[in-house]
């Protein structure tokens, strides 16, 4: 039972871990093609509390649920296939940190412009860039733990 009830936590987590990226990924990237400053201030927003909320949750809960799998199936913690999970983790918080700190700078921009009612500063758009371009490495890493996780090659 305990198997099957981490087994649930992991899935879940990792399914809320992609779907909040995916989700703030399509609504930051929508917004920003609006180029209407008022939405991208509100959607800024809400894209910072849904990582705070939900994916730090989930950055916390893989790690723990991921471990118990481990000891509970009898793997060993440096099987190869364990250790590119690692490293692609790893890759993925290295993206996502910056990221986080680049969204809550990009909605308080994005939020003065509006209240000054003013275009967005080009501070803005340089944020965005690096948003934009560490989104993908991350993105590609979820997918490639997920096939891990899966797959279990033999390396």
């Amino acid at each position: 039972m305990l198997y099957l009830t981490l087994k649930i936590i992991h899935i879940m987590s990792g399914a809320v871990l992609f779907g909040t990226g995916a989700g703030i990924a399509f609504f930051m990237l929508r917004a920003h093609m609006s180029r209407d400053v008022a939405t991208i201030a509100a959607v800024g927003k809400i894209v910072v509390l849904a990582d705070f909320v939900f994916t730090a949750s989930a950055v916390l809960v893989q790690p723990v649920s991921g471990l118990g799998l481990i000891y509970l199936q009898g793997y060993a913690l440096t099987e190869p296939w364990l250790l590119a999970a690692y490293a692609l983790y790893v890759l993925i918080g290295v993206c996502w940190l910056p990221v986080v700190w680049m969204q809550m700078k990009m909605a308080r921009l994005a939020q003065t412009a509006a209240d000054a009612g003013e275009a967005l500063p080009a501070a803005y758009h340089r944020l965005f860039r690096g948003w934009f371009i560490l989104g993908w490495p991350a993105f590609a890493g979820v997918i490639g733990i997920y096939w891990l996780m899966v797959a279990k090659p033999a390396f």
